[in-house]
């Protein structure tokens, strides 16, 4: 058991990223749709590629969605309206109308023949009033034509009625005086006619509630087949053009295809399908960077970041197919291979970027034209997108992927339809909307700076201004050094120039390499402006200890300023497993019968382990030394840069750091025209 463990221990490295991969590819499979695939692939208006079909099992023409709506908006046209008549209002309104009447008997000086034919009057007018009934205002409206059959309501009885024999409130008034008759109206009819309108009321409204109940219990009977396909027949030939029922016959075949093989017996073989094709997908992702980004594959954190990366694309897009798949491109898929390429590289960045997209095949209505427009997007965002730390760029590049989306859709559109008719313009929103959020690429590069300590160029743009806490501190304690370090930040971004290095990583990385010189910065001799020198009170191993001490202390430094990892490793290794060879030779001298250990005098390491280190030992090296010749010439120049390279390479300083020997050798040649240009010999003035 114990051998087990120590077997794990020793190889955590690998055992993290089978857990890794293990858990991408069940979380990646869980998020696919629940259902199996139609082995035949066809499009609209082409010819069916395939040997002649025959119907393997009895299935239904299953309706079009643009057909079922279609009878869905006939139902609603068509659907019967009821309305509510209140049989309690009516007789309110009896009531309160002899009441009224009454009043006027007893205290109003009207003729008992005139009472009689106004209470003969009001209640012919309230019988006609209600003999269908007096709809309410709100109500009014609900009904578009005049002439339609209504449903009328009275408790428990429903009773057709046309909509035109409902009252409104003039033709009420008119009712009341064409049965008065008179002109001018009388004082007693006056009477009346204010009475009338006193007492009544609408009592017929509009049944929402049961219209709504009617018209889903229609929707409920509409079929969603038009028709049946039998076992044996013919459905298309070979060469046909797959268009009308052909067309509607295949999709019907395709769904109830898809719904046959997911069933319970075969689920586990359609999850297996599902798990070695995305196993496959990783594998590859794994096996490119374990071979062409060694570096990457190594840091786990890296590994574990990418990774991340693929599987949250994949899952932001699976749920804007699962609620709404009409918003297919909106998803911005652009943001992988940008930030993949902000933090590492182009190659990289698309080389994710195709297998997401090919992963997102599975998922996706039009699988073939969702993934060329994809790939076709990603390939112009590897071109286009460069030095995110120019605002303008992202604002360019976004906008030409934005239109290589709109195009490409066009093209589709147009061979699949035949012409721009049928062109859905809205896709052209969906891409507009991709290309501003894909804007939210700044934002993830920020976050995943904070949360996996990676370096994108706008943090190292940032940490290169010189205005910056640490670098204006060193300014002010160690002049010298900032001169020292500015120099070989020039340096060294010219020779990344030369080799295709990160430019920006290597002269970022020199600015700060020597900070922790700031905390002793007598100690050195670029600080020393006096004349006196502090070592000569000390011994060479006590000189030496202080000297290599600076990396250390650099690297304390750094990480209490919170500089990113990739920064300190320049700190690390800018001399990697050199001797201090000045103090050595000095402990050599004061004790000649001894044997010195160099050990006292080596740096610690760890040697350059990329090119970027590599560029700024050589340099380092190159500058500080060249400061020692008294009379600087191009030969003297020349020699020195290539004795200081030759005994690097002796002390094998180079072998971690991936740099060929041409990159070296142009390294030296852009180091040399650059020193010269420096210390080359100017006129001398008169005095």
């Amino acid at each position: 058991m114990s051998n087990f463990i120590n077997k794990v221990y020793k190889n955590n490295a690998i055992v993290y990223k089978v857990l890794l991969f293990l858990i991408a590819v069940v979380s990646i499979v869980y998020l696919f749709p629940k259902g199996g695939q139609f082995k035949y692939d066809f499009n609209k208006g082409k010819p069916w590629q395939y040997d002649n079909l025959y119907a393997t099992f009895d299935f239904s023409i299953q309706k079009s969605d643009e057909e079922i709506n279609q009878e869905k908006v006939e139902i609603t046209r068509n659907n019967k309206h009821y309305f509510e008549f209140n049989k309690a209002t009516v007789l309110d309104i009896k009531t309160a109308f002899t009441n009224k009447i009454n009043y006027i008997q007893a205290n109003d000086s009207i003729n008992s023949q005139q009472m009689l034919r106004l209470i003969s009057i009001g209640n012919f007018v309230i019988e006609e009033v209600y003999k269908y009934g007096f709809i309410d205002e709100a109500s009014q409206g609900k009904v578009f034509n005049e002439n339609e059959i209504i449903y009328l309501r009275k408790d428990n009885e429903v009773e057709e009625v046309a909509y035109n024999k409902l009252l409104i409130y003039k033709e009420v008034l008119q009712l009341i005086t064409e049965n008065i008759k008179s002109s001018p109206i009388s004082y007693s009819e006056n009477k009346l006619l204010n009475t009338l309108l006193e007492v009544l009321k609408p009592n017929v409204s509009y049944d929402a509630t049961f219209t709504q109940k009617a018209l889903e219990e229609s929707f409920k009977n509409i079929s969603y087949t038009k028709g049946l396909v039998t076992s044996g027949e013919l459905i298309i030939l070979k060469g046909d053009i797959v268009e009308g029922r052909k067309y509607e016959i295949l999709n019907s075949l395709k769904k109830e295809s898809e719904s046959k093989v997911w069933t319970e017996s075969n689920y586990l073989w359609i999850v297996c399908g599902y798990t070695i094709l995305v196993s496959l997908a990783l594998l590859m992702l794994l096996l490119f960077l374990k071979k062409y980004r060694l570096e990457i594959y190594n840091n786990n954190n890296k590994v574990t970041f990418i990774f991340f990366n693929v599987f949250l694309m994949i899952l932001i897009q699976t749920l804007v197919i699962k609620y709404n798949s009409e918003y297919l491109y909106i998803v911005p898929l652009s943001i992988l291979p940008i930030v993949l390429k902000a933090f590492f590289d182009a190659r990289l960045g698309l080389f994710a970027h195709v297998l997401t997209v090919l992963l997102l095949g599975f998922i996706v209505p039009n699988s073939f034209e969702f993934i060329y427009l994809h790939i076709i997007a990603g390939i112009v965002t590897i071109l286009t997108v460069s030095e995110l730390y120019k605002r303008a760029n992202l604002f360019i590049s976004i906008g030409q992927i934005t239109l290589i989306y709109m195009v490409t859709y066009f093209a589709f559109s147009i061979i699949k339809e035949g012409n721009a008719s049928q062109i859905n313009w809205g896709y052209f929103m969906l891409f507009s909307a991709n290309g501003l959020l894909s804007f939210l690429s700044l934002f993830f590069i920020y976050m995943y700076e904070k949360i996996f300590g990676l370096v994108s160029d706008v943090t190292l743009l940032e940490l290169s201004n010189t205005n910056t806490k640490l670098l204006r501190e060193l300014n002010e304690k160690a002049p010298g050094t900032f001169q020292h370090s500015m120099q070989v930040a020039s340096l060294s971004e010219a020779a990344a120039n030369e080799i295709g290095a990160n430019s920006m990583l290597v002269r970022t990385g020199a600015l700060y390499h020597d900070i922790g010189k700031m905390l002793n910065p007598m100690y050195f001799i670029e600080n020393q402006s006096t004349g006196v020198n502090p070592h000569n009170d000390l011994s060479p191993k006590d000189s030496a200890f202080i000297i290599i001490a600076h990396v250390i202390k650099g690297i304390e430094l750094a990480k209490e300023n919170r500089l990113p990892d990739r920064i300190i490793d320049f700190i690390r290794t800018h001399h990697g497993t050199s001797l201090v060879y000045y103090f050595y030779k000095k402990e050599q001298e004061l004790n000649p019968d001894e044997q010195v250990s160099p050990l006292k005098f080596q740096y610690p390491g760890p040697i350059p382990f990329s090119k970027e280190t590599a560029i700024l030992m050589i340099c380092d090296a190159a500058e500080a030394a060249c400061k020692s010749l008294k009379n600087p010439t191009a030969q003297s120049i020349d020699q020195l840069v290539d004795k200081i390279v030759e005994k690097q390479k002796s002390d094998n300083q180079f072998i971690n750091s991936d740099i060929t020997f041409r990159e070296i050798e142009k390294i030296k040649k852009v180091v040399k025209k650059k020193l010269m240009n420096i210390y080359h010999l100017r006129i001398e003035y008169p005095d």
